[in-house]
């Protein structure tokens, strides 16, 4: 029974007789009052808690051998698709011309519309006795081999396609320019097809594998080749040397989109106002980042920074026009990953809302109070006085 004593002594809530209660009109507007602000701050609360919150760290990238994905779409309007190539080129000496795997070229007309949408280049039709290497015509029962025009590499090389003919140039490092003196180009009606596309524009999307190292890769008008260590060129002669490289960038991403991940480029678009062409270049900081959802699935994917920078023809040495992303990659890898608010967190909000509003609601209560009544006293005094 004395401990029981002891424990009664220990009560943070004594009792207050009813018949010392004294109920006020304003303290019931304040507990209405207070009370709603309590279900509107639990509910806050509440919602808070159901989300998710992300959390970021930073740590050391040292992963190794992997690829990265570019993702792009891309619109030129006033550049024809079969003038626009795709090249990419990086630190490890990898290079790739004129790119075709995984891209797709829309061929679109001076206010917008699709024409065409092909992913290969121009085919060769069926054309009877094509032009032989030996300066011949096609007989019957003899097999093609189509000239390369001087640029075969060894005694066995044949050059059955324009393309194949444009490919063997660009080796020797030629450039290659009278395409209408080429038998296997006018067989593919590749000149007819440059008059055709001329004025229109192109819309190219795809996406590249590049090896994870700093690199760059570039959309050029025309077929690029590299000779002692300088990219040159091969312009089509039947196109004014002045192309204009306006273009609108509709997406470009490094990888695997995931919430909240934005994309500087995605809507930049650039207008070519100058008379002599030149070429755009953006400088793209890759960051590696890592996207944990609330459900433990990983997604591997990237975040990047850009500046812009153009370069006009005008001096020397004189850049090759064309749309250049040359990309590096941060060495610091960023991890997100999905978590909700703690339970101990959220009960702990909870208990700080509901003591702290009965608080400051039980001040203002007093002092509305004892202000009541203050003023009360000096009116009544001031009956008898």
């Amino acid at each position: 029974m004395e401990i029981l004593n002891k424990v009664k002594n220990l009560d943070a809530y004594p009792k207050i007789n009813e018949d010392f209660y004294s109920r006020t009109l304003s303290g019931g507007l304040i507990t209405l009052v207070s009370s709603l602000a309590i279900l509107f701050l639990f509910f806050s609360e509440f919602g808070l808690y159901l989300n998710t919150v992300t959390e970021s760290k930073l740590t050391v990238d040292t992963s190794r051998g992997e690829t990265l994905q570019v993702n792009f779409d891309v619109t030129f309007p006033s550049l024809a698709c079969s003038l626009l190539s795709v090249d990419s080129m990086d630190i490890s000496g990898e290079q790739h011309y004129d790119i075709r795997h995984d891209i797709i070229k829309k061929r679109i007309d001076p206010h917008g519309n699709v024409i065409e949408s092909r992913q290969e280049g121009i085919g060769a039709p069926k054309i009877e006795r094509p032009l032989q290497r030996h300066g011949g015509r096609l007989d019957h029962n003899e097999t093609y081999c189509g000239s390369c025009f001087g640029a075969e590499m060894s005694d066995d090389d044949c050059c059955n396609s324009c393309d194949e003919v444009r490919d063997a140039y660009r080796k020797k490092g030629w450039a290659l320019t009278h395409l209408d003196l080429i038998d296997q180009c006018k067989r593919e009606g590749f000149i007819q097809k440059i008059k055709d596309e001329e004025g229109e524009g192109c819309n190219i999307h795809g996406f590249l594998e590049v090896n994870k190292v700093a690199g760059n890769f570039h959309f050029a008008p025309g077929k690029s080749f590299h000779l002692s260590n300088i990219n040159i060129m091969d312009l089509i002669a039947l196109q004014s040397e002045n192309h204009n490289i306006s273009h609108k960038i509709n997406k470009l991403s490094f990888g695997k989109d995931f919430p909240g991940v934005v994309n500087p480029l995605d809507g930049v678009e650039w207008t070519h106002t100058g008379s002599s062409p030149g070429q755009y270049q953006y400088f793209i900081k890759v960051v590696p980042t890592i996207y944990t959802d609330i459900r433990g699935r990983k997604i591997h994917s990237n975040q990047f920074s850009v500046t812009e920078h153009f370069r006009d023809a005008e001096g020397f040495p004189r850049p090759l026009p064309g749309v250049f992303f040359i990309y590096d990659l941060n060495p610091i890898k960023v991890t997100l990953t999905e978590e909700h608010v703690p339970l101990l967190h959220f009960l702990t909000n909870i208990c700080a809302i509901i003591g702290g509003v009965f608080t400051v609601a039980g001040i203002v209560d007093a002092l509305w109070y004892h202000g009541h009544r203050a003023i009360k006293k000096k009116v009544e005094l001031g009956k008898y006085t």
